[in-house]
């Protein structure tokens, strides 16, 4: 037993982690009946990786076709429209290109049009110069790919929602709350918990991990080996600066390069708050800590990255704004992996599920994935 509690015990269900996933994945797994704890080591929630992001709703471009990242973004995306309709999120469906500064970026602009259908991307368009040019007349490139469902959304109304639906449904949010150690029992999961007043504890027949930056750690925790399982974290840093000096109105979507093959990101592109601040970002940098400085020193290379197709930019345009981490499996250099979420039963962990690894798409796929994980917690209730 743990040493004493100061929580309903024994809970159903335990969420480690109130980012925009724990809370879609609240919202979809909290009822009436439930007992359904959601634990946030910060005083809020959101305050991770879900508040340090371009704020794009994907359209599913680049992701291999019938993997979880693919299936859940173009899920996730229409489900985040019909979810800013239903609650009055704030949003913009501006559209976004994707643009080819040089000849062999064609080629590449059909093979992610092929694999944005092949996933179910919907609407893609090829664009001549022609076209882009009266589209986006201040765009310099040889074609475009334009994807017409990619938008932006307000990400802290979205979180809100969620929250709020999870609360209406009787769930309990514990914040400034930290998993400290998990210990399997027969009939479910000790947690060991560190806030404001000591240690308490909590049990729970289900806990989900929905840790984000920490997600590994808490695997960890449950005894999961996460080399072995290839579920070590990788931290990669992404620097934004903004577009000042009036020329935030020199474009009207978002404008994206063709990305790396094989890169971490999708290269430094152009994105808009809801309103119309222009941001360039993310970069990429694999990081050992968590660092959130911006490197003033990186405006040119910003401005180098982005001029090839935004001639209109100047250096002295653009000021450090932010940076945020993704948590991701894919070592520097390495191929893609997917998201991972699993239920451990065969890790002879029945009932532990683990999200690990929800970088980007992430936030557009929200609510697929707690639809996706709210089946999972029917099956093991079930049974």
């Amino acid at each position: 037993m743990l040493p004493y509690m100061t929580m309903d015990s024994p809970a159903n269900i335990v969420i480690i982690g109130a980012g925009v996933v724990g809370l879609a994945v609240a919202a979809e797994v909290a009822r009436p009946g439930r007992s359904v704890y959601i634990l946030e080591k910060n005083e809020s929630f959101g305050r991770e990786t879900s508040s340090r992001h371009s704020g794009v709703i994907h359209a599913g471009l680049y992701y291999v076709p019938g993997s979880l990242k693919a299936r859940l973004c173009v899920e996730g995306n229409r489900l985040l429209y019909d979810l800013c309709r239903r609650y009055d999120i704030g949003h913009q469906m501006l559209g976004k290109i994707v643009v080819a500064t040089e000849q062999a970026e064609l080629y590449e602009l059909e093979r992610l049009r092929q694999n944005g259908i092949a996933s179910g991307a919907a609407g893609l368009e090829l664009l001549s110069r022609r076209h882009l040019q009266t589209l986006e007349p201040n765009v310099k490139a040889l074609g475009g790919l334009h994807s017409p469902s990619t938008g932006i959304i307000d990400s802290f109304a979205l979180m809100r929602v969620f929250a709020g639906l999870a609360s209406s449904a009787g769930a309990h949010f514990v914040y400034k709350a930290e998993v400290k150690a998990i210990d399997h029992q027969a009939t479910g999961y000790d947690l060991v918990i560190q806030d404001s007043a000591g240690t308490s504890g909590l049990s729970a027949r289900i806990a989900i991990n929905c840790a984000g930056l920490s997600s590994d750690r808490v695997a960890a925790m449950a005894g999961i080996d996460i080399d072995a399982a290839s579920y070590r974290l990788h931290y990669c840093k992404g620097q934004y600066f903004s577009v000042g000096n009036g020329k935030n109105g020199f474009v009207s979507r978002l404008i994206f390069p063709v990305p790396e093959r094989h890169g971490a990101g999708l290269g430094v592109h152009v994105v808009f708050d809801l309103d119309r601040r222009m941001r360039l970002g993310p970069d990429t940098c694999y990081i050992g800590a968590l660092d959130y400085s911006v490197d003033p020193g990186q405006r040119l290379a910003f401005h180098q990255s982005a001029v090839r197709f935004l001639p209109f930019l100047q250096p002295d345009d653009l000021e450090p704004e932010s940076a945020g981490i993704r948590p991701k499996l894919q070592p520097e250099n390495g191929p893609f992996h997917d998201f991972v979420i699993r239920h451990e039963a065969d890790r002879g962990l029945p009932g532990f599920i683990n999200l690990i690894g929800i970088e980007s798409p992430g936030l557009t796929a929200s609510p697929a994935i707690g639809k996706y994980v709210a089946g999972i917690v029917d099956e093991i209730l079930v049974r």
